[in-house]
């Protein structure tokens, strides 16, 4: 009897855990190559550091595009080439809380009046650390001081993070109640500040943005979780290859969480990146080896024929050859396979097929 009080007892203590974990819902957490991830939004912190094209600091893959990055510290609100970027440090991951974070400093003397078209650094020296980790669906980026900055440098140095205009043309956003559309050309009004260098007048202040909220691929908010509003710039006013920038500044006597931002960007249940099929822009020689390469999001498991087709001279597709494709392995954020069609000599235009994507035509000649 106490035998079978006790099986009946366990059974029950199974069926509560399973339904414990059916409850426990996915949420952003740290992959191994060191990013943050869920669903189809990938977070970057100091995985590439090139500025001046739009790339480094914090960046966000949001269901397979890029859509934000450069998240740092700047001493402008707007910055353009040839303005001052940190020097960055090495990227730490702490695998344990699900936490990165990189040390940068201000100036950079390895490139700080020196060389082609060198960058001229104020005389302001400090460093810090920013710092991306999970929170729920979305994440949190803190910005810790190592000191206060210098009074006059207040209202001045603040952090910046770029948002890729190309998608939000059209597209509205609020910001505390407040709305409005991301235009497709910069219309201002601008200022001239303190030092009369012209700047571009916030678009809208607040504490929270929400950017695109009509389109379920590209939904992000952004909340300031400290005193430093948000701004919502359009940085294309005083550069042509400018982006919009929203930006915090540091508040004075600021050191730990100067910055604290809660980003969330909507991610689409079980999306997946479609296939992409690269062959040889070229073409092909009969007689050589030719393989085209196949593109697939890390998680699709499914296996599908690929199919080279040849263009009929009167119109239409034969099959020249269907196959299965060679697995070739992991890349990055990718899985690659490999279609190698080297047995088809017949000269004429083809084109590859692989689930929905279908290559451009192309030549065996």
């Amino acid at each position: 009897m106490i035998h079978g009080i006790k099986n009946i007892f366990n059974i029950l203590l199974v069926i509560i855990s399973l339904n414990a974990s059916a409850q426990i819902k996915p949420a952003m957490h740290l992959n191994s190559l060191e990013y943050l991830e869920y669903q189809g939004v990938n977070v970057m912190l100091a995985h590439d550091f090139y500025p001046e094209g739009h790339q480094g600091g914090v960046g966000i893959i949001q269901n397979g595009q890029r859509v934000a990055t450069n998240g740092d510290i700047r001493l402008e609100p707007t910055p353009g080439q040839w303005q001052p970027i940190p020097k960055v440090g090495k990227r730490i991951t702490d695998k344990a809380a699900g936490k990165i974070s990189v040390h940068m400093e201000y100036p950079n003397e390895e490139i700080n009046r020196k060389g082609f078209n060198p960058v001229i650094y104020p005389d302001l020296h400090f460093s810090y650390t920013t710092r991306i980790e999970p929170a729920g669906k979305g994440f949190k980026i803190i910005v810790d001081l190592d000191s206060t900055l210098p009074v006059r440098w207040i209202g001045k140095v603040g952090f910046n993070f770029e948002l890729y205009p190309g998608v939000l043309f059209g597209k509205s956003y609020y910001m505390d109640g407040e709305s409005g559309i991301f235009a497709q050309q910069a219309n201002g009004p601008d200022y001239k500040d303190e030092a009369g260098e012209t700047q571009i007048a916030p678009m809208a202040t607040g504490n929270k943005l929400t950017i695109a909220p009509e389109s379920e691929m590209q939904r992000m908010t952004i909340e300031n979780l400290k005193g430093n509003k948000l701004q919502l710039i359009d940085g294309r006013g005083k550069h042509n290859n400018g982006w919009f920038v929203v930006r915090s500044l540091v508040s004075k006597g600021a050191t730990k969480n100067a910055i604290e931002w809660l980003v969330t960007p909507h991610a689409i249940e079980g999306w997946r990146s479609s296939p992409v099929v690269q062959v040889s822009q070229v073409g092909y020689h009969p007689q050589q080896e030719k393989i085209a390469v196949i593109e697939l999001d890390a998680k699709d498991t499914k296996k599908r024929n690929a199919s080279l087709l040849r263009i009929g001279e009167t119109g239409g597709f034969q099959t020249a050859l269907e196959a299965a494709p060679k697995d070739w392995g992991k890349f990055l954020r990718y899985h690659y396979l490999q279609f190698d069609f080297t047995t088809i000599k017949k000269p004429g235009m083809y084109v590859v097929q692989y689930g929905g994507d279908t290559t451009a035509p192309y030549q065996i000649s």
